[in-house]
């Protein structure tokens, strides 16, 4: 058999390319060399700025065609970094090699050995995966996440009104609105996103043990934790001063825990849609030129909704698996890490292709008002609980002589469909007070549903 030319062998570099692309401008090798490229050049613009041993400032033409390097990073350089690792089987050296060309192409070789000053290859890659990790989220995933809140949000406040029957435990119960359910998953998704936006991004520049050693033995009248801080936070990261080797991940863990989070709730909602859809609730608006199955010509299926499932399985078990390795380092360093982090991307990616299919799939649905209709009116012993409830507060009241309010409802509705009329008729019958009773005779299935509309816009 003749073999294949080469071909992506993750689906999201073939398949879904065009859903999770954003994210390789950051998440991808050449996103995460650009972002190290960076670090090492404005490492030695923070020195050479200080004019630390004898150097002077760099000029400002000098420092913009030296920032170029990453600011127009693209082919030729990802091929440069591609040819220098084969030879060094370094990534961050290779990068190093770079700016050091950059340098000698810029007649700036005097300050070369400024290149990768007093570092680990853990300082650079620290602060570089918290700024490609932080760029992704901020630029990327966070507004796809934020734009399945804002239809959730939109949804709920269309549909505050529309009556449903609730099914707790899958059985009938106290009715409920489509839009209050659905403002449910728009809160808990605005709670976790605004966790994961007040989250920090760490990063440590201290050497390789953490300790600062090698920069006090070049020059040890420096405050080194300060001008380490200072950079660090110059690069819009969060500073981490006590460290091993490398810089403890908790921060990665914390986002990626907290992502899975919110993959948790999102998954929630692909399995509720999607059974509102098999009952009726929600019908679907066929999309022009589509196939629903191969053999059943009338069929829609709910595909959106299956395909965010099932990604967001992926992406909670890619994220529980990063969460786990990435707390644990052995003494002041071990390698499970890097390997690891290297599937970050694969993550959000995942996660990223089940929000596009989750906002896409919102777009494509429609309430079904009349079937929402039918279901209430074929289920009027949901409004046992009320019965029994105000019967209780007439006791209290000293209206009623009722016993037993809770097991007079059960025998009457319990296991039984019960009509308008048969209901109707019960209610007239009980030992309460008028006005108790025309509440209750008032009641349809369709207004027992409480503060529902109003909870659209918080309780």
């Amino acid at each position: 058999m003749t073999a294949l030319p080469p071909q992506p062998l993750s689906p999201l570099d073939g398949r879904y390319r065009a859903a999770v692309g954003g994210l390789t401008d950051h998440l991808s090798e050449a996103g995460l060399n650009r972002a190290r490229v960076e670090v090492e050049v404005e490492w030695l613009i923070a020195l050479t700025d200080r004019s630390l041993f004898g150097t002077s400032p760099i000029a400002d033409d000098d420092k913009a065609r030296l920032r170029s390097l990453y600011l127009d990073f693209g082919q030729v350089e990802i091929d440069w970094l591609a040819e220098k690792e084969a030879v060094t089987r370094h990534d961050v050296k290779a990068v190093e090699y770079l700016v050091r060309h950059r340098l000698e192409q810029l007649g700036l070789d005097g300050i070369a050995e400024l290149t990768h000053f007093a570092c680990t290859s853990e300082d650079i890659n620290s602060a570089s995966y918290a700024l490609t990790v932080r760029r992704a989220v901020e630029r990327v995933w966070m507004p796809a996440l934020r734009g399945v809140i804002a239809s959730l949000d939109d949804l709920a406040v269309r549909h505050r009104d529309a009556a449903m029957l609730s099914r707790t435990h899958g059985q009938p119960a106290t009715p409920t609105t489509m839009g209050k359910e659905l403002a449910v998953f728009a809160r808990r998704l605005t709670r976790v996103a605004d966790q994961i936006a007040g989250g920090e991004y760490l990063a440590k520049f201290s050497g390789a043990t953490g300790t600062w050693s090698a920069h006090l033995s070049a020059e040890p009248d420096v405050d080194w934790v300060e001008l380490s801080r200072g950079f660090v936070e110059g690069l819009g990261l969060d500073f981490n001063g006590l460290t091993t080797q490398i810089e403890s991940h908790d921060w990665q863990v914390e986002l990626y825990d907290r992502a899975r989070h919110a993959g948790g709730i999102l998954h929630n909602l692909a399995t509720d849609v999607w059974t509102y859809i098999s009952l009726g609730y929600f019908s679907q608006i066929p999309v022009a030129g589509a196939t629903g199955s191969s053999t059943m010509p009338h069929k829609i299926n709910p595909i959106r909704f299956e395909n965010a499932e099932a990604n967001l399985e992926i992406s909670g078990g890619l994220f529980a698996t990063l969460s786990q390795t990435l707390v644990t380092s052995r003494l002041q360093r071990d390698l499970t890490d890097s390997t690891t982090q290297r599937n970050i991307g694969v993550a959000f990616g995942h996660s990223l292709l089940a929000l596009d299919n989750l906002q896409r799939g919102l777009g494509e649905i429609a309430l079904a008002q009349p079937v929402l209709d039918a279901d209430l009116d074929g289920n009027w012993e949901v409004l046992a609980e009320a019965i029994q409830t105000v019967v209780r507060a007439e006791i209290t009241a000293g209206r009623s002589q009722i016993s037993d309010p809770y097991a007079m409802l059960k025998d009457l509705t319990r296991g039984r469909r019960v009509g308008a009329a048969e209901l109707a008729e019960f209610v007239e019958g009980l030992d309460i007070g008028d006005a108790a009773k025309r509440r209750l005779l008032a009641l349809t299935p369709a207004t027992y549903t409480g503060l529902a509309s109003r909870l659209v816009d918080g309780a």
